[in-house]
């Protein structure tokens, strides 16, 4: 990576105060989305988690569909056996044969009686998911009309200030390269652990911008010779004068209203 040719303070400060603008009113372009992003996506997720609990329902509902099929061709079954068994107590030559026969024939028709309570149990199981999947198909359809809703407004507010964002991006890279690393690393993290992002602020009646705090007028001097990067003791944040910071705010405000 070249080394950046050494410029004055002053020419750093305002190259900092330059991006800060630049990023600060793409921190306020994210702020217009708001949180809409996150509720889309939250919102597809529940959709998402009703449409699994729909299918395993519906899943189920086969399963119920297909045991139902199944227990009707075992009465079927058990039907024709019963029918095999009456023909052969008519030809039965003793007790023993007789019994015998009496016995797988009862048999038959308590598989019949016990395939038919199966069966009903599983009608109303299959009911019972059949209830569910209403009532998720409501949800779900209320789920999709608000989804719907807020993506509309998500893409109007995207059409109104993606380009404004993309070229503004470009801009806060450009106005990066123009700063030393080392200046940039702090100035991102400043920004990290202020309020609203604001690293580099100027002093407003004698205290630094967004606090109570005075500064003392031999630092306040200081800040207006530019002639070393001072901070905020409290904050943290860069310090700047406030002619520097009209100056530059003109220039940025020039420069964001071409693009």
């Amino acid at each position: 990576m070249a080394k950046k040719k050494d410029i004055s303070v002053e020419k750093k400060l305002r190259a900092l105060f330059d991006l800060q603008l630049i990023d600060s009113r793409i921190d306020e372009i994210k702020s217009v989305r708001g949180e809409l992003p996150l509720e889309v996506k939250d919102l597809e997720d529940e959709i998402s988690g009703y449409n699994t609990k729909m299918d395993k329902l519906n899943e189920e509902i086969k399963d119920y569909d297909s045991n139902v099929k199944d227990l009707k061709n075992s009465i079927e079954q058990a039907k024709e056996l019963i029918k095999k068994y009456s023909e052969k107590l008519k030809n039965v030559r003793n007790n023993r044969e007789y019994n015998s026969i009496v016995k797988e024939e009862e048999y038959q028709k308590l598989e019949i009686e016990l395939a038919e309570k199966k069966i009903k149990d599983s009608k109303v199981l299959s009911e019972e998911k059949e209830f569910k999947i209403s009532e998720l198909q409501e949800k779900l359809d209320e789920k999709n009309k608000h989804l719907e809703a807020k993506k509309s407004e998500l893409d109007e507010i995207l059409n109104e200030t993606k380009k404004e964002e993309d070229l503004l991006l470009k801009q806060s890279e450009i106005y990066e390269k123009k700063i030393d690393e080392q200046l940039i690393k702090a100035y991102k993290r400043i920004r990290l652990n202020v309020k609203n992002g604001l690293a580099i602020v100027p002093i407003e009646r004698g205290a630094s911008g967004g606090s109570f705090f005075t500064i003392p007028p031999q630092i306040q001097m200081e800040i207006a010779s530019r002639q070393k990067i001072i901070t905020d003791e409290f904050s943290g944040r860069i310090l700047i004068d406030p002619d520097l910071a009209k100056e530059e705010k003109a220039k940025i405000s020039k420069l964001i209203k071409s693009l």
